[in-house]
């Protein structure tokens, strides 16, 4: 009788991981506003110096960088939600809201392991610092030929990089 006490007790504190994806959900809805504002922000300076006749020595950075800045925001903020999802699943329940009128599952947030979530987070998570370094690139300047070398290089080993995550997972 003790060991079934222990048992049931034991499972439901499951219910704690609750805690994890409501604030989960909490922290994707404010990254979420938070890039929504930054693109606002933007689309307004965009607007403001077109209307004033301005250009601004670093303008197509700047707008760029926002954009960049906010995508960065928003691929986080999925991240969030697809660790809410996730774990909701697997220790809760199965998201019935996810599932189409015939009861089939929408793959897209269907997560049935650790290692999916895992792997669907670390996608996204690569994506984020790809748009970082993409970020980081688009302000950076160049004085000789020997750095851009080394921009070409490190293009082209996200592009590679990229290329073999994409086949990670899959059948061949």
């Amino acid at each position: 009788m003790l060991e079934k006490i222990f048992e049931n007790t034991l499972w439901s504190s499951r219910f704690i991981i609750i805690l994890s994806v409501i604030f989960g959900l909490i922290g994707a809805i404010v990254l979420f506003i938070v890039a929504s504002i930054d693109i606002y922000d933007t689309a307004q300076f965009v607007l403001n110096t077109y209307l004033a006749h301005l250009h601004p020595e670093n303008f197509h950075e700047d707008v760029v960088g926002g954009i960049i800045g906010a995508v960065d925001l928003y691929l986080i903020g999925v991240v969030m939600l697809l660790f809410s999802f996730g774990l909701y699943e697997l220790f809760i329940s199965d998201i019935d809201a996810a599932k189409d009128e015939n009861g089939e599952e929408n793959q897209l947030l269907a997560i049935h392991s650790l290692d999916q979530l895992k792997d669907k987070i670390s996608k996204v998570i690569v994506m984020v610092l790809v748009v970082g370094f993409f970020q980081k690139v688009g302000h950076t300047e160049y004085h000789g030929a020997l750095e851009l070398l080394y921009l070409a290089v490190s293009i082209t080993a996200v592009a590679v990089g990229l290329y073999f995550l994409s086949k990670v997972g899959k059948a061949h």
